[in-house]
This record gives C-alpha cells, structure tokens and sequence, in this order.
C-alpha cells in the first residue's frame, strides 16, 4: 500500500478510478464533482443516470460508473455528509464513503485510486478534520498493492495532508 497526496487536478490523473465528491441524486454538482462530469463527457452522465434505480445514494455510500473520457477506468461516486456542526454522525458517515469507495475498487479488481477531499467544499466539513478521517481511514482499509492519492487541488489542503501522512 502506498498513500501520497499531491497537488493536482484529479480528471488528469491515470489511475484505476476516482472518487467523486457526489451528491444523493449522482447529478452533476459543482466543485470537484461538476470537474469529473466535464471531464468524463456526456456519456458519464447517462451512465450516473442509468444509477437511477440505486439513487438517491445514501450519504456515507457510494457506486461505481465506467470513467469514459477520463484517463481513469471508474468513477466511484462517494456522497459525503454536510457538515452539520459534528453531533450528526458526519465523522462515521466520512470514513464510510472512504471505506465503501475502496470496497468498490477492489470488486472492480483495481490497484490504483485518488480521493479529493470529500465534504470539505460545499457541504462545509471542516478540512482539517475531514483530512484526519480520510488518511485514517484509508490507512485502516487498504490492503496490500493499492496506491492511494489523494488528489489536491491548493497548497493549503495540500498541506494538510502532507501533515497527516507524515510526509
């Protein structure tokens, strides 16, 4: 197991799949997510579409769609919690986006993912400790032979992350 972050943009990036920072509904949003579904093309919207029957996507959870234009081969599509303070359950519903993110890797039989920071745009979650559940969890869940990056998009998370891995 091998876990990095790196500046960068995470629609560039060659590895077996990328999680998206998705919504409930698996529709384009903004942020990162709105990023993936320009990059991928119109036919990765018609295939988080095609999801229908397993949307809306319980927050903590996440599904798989091909990567189409992308270099990568998937999108996993992981809905993280809104921040909502800290008392709703957010920490346990991150790591399980995290966790069901690297579960579907495997069943897709691949070796290789990048993660953004889930939750930390739009829905609020403050980085730093968003950062801490990611790395650990992650850190917790992978297995031998899978590459981890997380894939960010300024100096600062950046260097959040450099801090929790020890880098």
């Amino acid at each position: 197991m091998r876990l990095r972050a790196i500046r960068a943009d995470i629609t560039t990036l060659r590895v077996d799949a990328v999680v998206n920072a998705a919504n409930a509904a698996l529709l384009t949003g903004g942020g990162v997510c709105g990023a993936i579904f320009r990059a991928a093309g119109a036919e990765a919207l018609a295939l988080a579409l095609a999801c229908a029957p397993v949307a809306p996507c319980p927050t903590g959870q996440a599904r798989i769609t091909p990567g189409c234009a992308l270099p990568a081969r998937f999108v996993i599509h992981a809905v993280g919690p809104v921040w909502r303070g800290g008392g709703a359950g957010e920490a346990a519903l991150l790591a399980s986006c995290c966790r069901e993110s690297l579960r579907l890797l495997r069943q897709a039989g691949g070796a290789s993912i990048a993660f953004p920071a889930i939750s930390t745009g739009i829905f609020g979650y403050p980085a730093d400790a968003a950062t801490r559940i990611a790395v650990a969890t992650v850190r917790e869940e992978s297995r031998g032979g899978i590459d981890v990056i997380f894939a960010c998009f300024d100096q600062p998370m950046l260097a959040l992350y450099e801090k929790e891995l020890g880098a």
